[in-house]
């Protein structure tokens, strides 16, 4: 019972094939057998999963379905769930439940996706293997000990495993493409501001995007166009109409593709993926597509300015949490200074307290001009040149990441080679535009390759119909 598809999941539903119950059962038994090695999901919802599973049958045979019915969803451990545990995969919201819905939860249930639990991820979304995670590294299924990527770990090896159908996750830097490139699935970050914010518990927020984890880019796609769209709730979000992401109608039969020529030259690039990049760019010419090479002078700052910004955004955002109100508060205080202080040491884990300092450091009245004003500033002129570019091509492209999944631990005792991981992903969260990631083969070991395709602001439905089109 391996689906790809939600539309081969509603044509056996349908057709009476199969029944919801027994698809939800399917995937609880795969949890039961793999979540234990793998670490995907932190809390699974069975019972509850299950009395969905009977409500969606029943809609089915009344014809009153929705458009979901028979998505089996998993959701990262950032997105509040009412009633539910959210702990963003750390000890300082320890029991903690949910007071409402995340917006992008409420509108996929309202679909009758039914969710069958929540996700591994690294704390507040900080990292690119799954590893900073209050609850343990997650694996990927492929390769003998290998990180699943971050931060969506969990959510991405959930897909993979065949432990639920697709997943949503959040990309602040490349949290859902890598993972998703990692794990040989489709992972997409839409354009800032296309879908709420509202009930996706912060890390940086002029950079945090909820985005799907797919196997194919048709569901990506519908799940777009199930969660995009204006809400009240969140002052940020774009009011522009939502498109019909799921027609998977291609504007153009050829496009003018640019790649990077600094990410997909590179020496650091590993030599399968190197290759697997290579044969796709050749693929593109093969179909009719014009396929140059692009110049991007900014390349070296995209890091530092992603580093800079996001972790000055972690201090202001992780500052209420502080033992006070809700979550972990330490036993050993004394009073309301040390109560403070030892709930966060104690709540937060050690990347997350890097950043908290990091970014409490450059927002600091000596440095903020030094380091905060003049990331700003070059994030604006990388927004400026990625723009100018995306007027002459319709998409520009890349490996997802410079190498296949590393080993568990290879990379946690040197953050410059961890952060070095975002390389190519974090350009679309500076600059605010929509990405996808495609698998692109495997490398010597079997482990997969991803490709990462980004466009203009608010061209999902031209990216989405793109990477289909190219998709083998």
């Amino acid at each position: 019972m391996q689906y790809t598809t939600l539309k081969s999941i509603q044509s056996d539903l349908y057709s009476g094939k199969i029944t919801c119950r027994q698809l939800v059962e399917f995937y609880l038994k795969n949890i039961e057998e793999k979540n234990q090695k793998l670490n995907a999901f932190l809390s699974v919802f069975d019972k509850e999963s299950l009395a969905k599973a009977d409500e969606i049958d029943a809609k089915i045979k009344a014809g009153t379905a929705k458009k979901l019915a028979g998505m089996v969803l998993g959701i990262k451990d950032l997105l509040c769930y009412k009633d539910h545990i959210s702990q963003a995969g750390s000890k300082i919201l320890n029991g903690f439940e949910s007071q409402f819905n995340a917006t992008a939860v409420q509108r996929v249930l309202d679909e009758d996706a039914i969710i069958i639990g929540r996700q591994n991820c690294d704390e507040f979304g900080m990292g690119s293997t799954n590893e900073n995670s209050a609850f343990g590294a997650c694996l990927n299924e492929i390769g003998e000990n290998r990180v699943a990527g971050g931060s969506s770990g969990g959510s991405a090896v959930a897909v993979q495993a065949d432990m639920c159908l697709a997943s949503l996750g959040t990309d602040t830097g490349g949290s859902v493409r890598m993972p998703a490139g990692f794990c040989g699935l489709v992972g997409l970050k839409p354009t800032y501001s296309r879908v709420s914010r509202w009930g996706l518990i912060a890390y940086a927020s002029s950079f945090d995007c909820i985005g799907p984890i797919t196997k194919s880019v048709e569901d990506a796609a519908i799940l777009l166009e199930i969660i995009a769209g204006k809400d009240e709730q969140d002052s940020t979000v774009s009011n522009l109409p939502v498109e019909a992401y799921s027609d998977l109608k291609a504007e153009k039969t050829t496009y003018k593709i640019g790649y990077l020529k600094d990410a997909v030259e590179s020496d650091g690039l590993q030599p399968e993926v190197k290759a697997a990049t290579w044969a796709k760019l050749e693929y593109l010419k093969s179909q009719g597509h014009e396929v140059e090479a692009v110049d991007f002078p900014l390349i070296k700052s995209f890091l530092p300015t992603y580093y800079i910004l996001t972790t000055a955004e972690a201090s202001s955002n992780l500052s209420r949490f502080d033992g006070v109100k809700y979550g972990h508060r330490s036993v050993a205080a004394t009073d309301l200074m040390s109560l403070y202080k030892k709930s966060r040491f104690e709540g937060f884990g050690k990347e997350t307290r890097k950043r908290i300092m990091l970014g409490t450091f450059v927002l600091s009245a000596s440095y903020y001009d030094a380091y905060y004003t003049k990331a700003q500033k070059v994030r604006r002129l990388i927004k400026e040149f990625t723009d100018n570019l995306l007027e002459n091509y319709d998409f520009l492209v890349c490996p997802t990441t410079p190498t296949t999944a590393y080993k568990l631990g290879e990379k946690t005792a040197d953050p410059i080679q961890m952060y070095l991981g975002d390389l190519f992903t974090v350009q679309a969260n500076v600059v605010g535009l929509p990405a996808i990631s495609i698998p692109n083969g495997v490398d010597n070991d079997g482990l997969p390759i991803g490709f990462q395709i980004m466009g203009g602001a608010f061209q999902e439905a031209a990216l989405l119909s793109f990477a289909q089109s190219i998709y083998e």
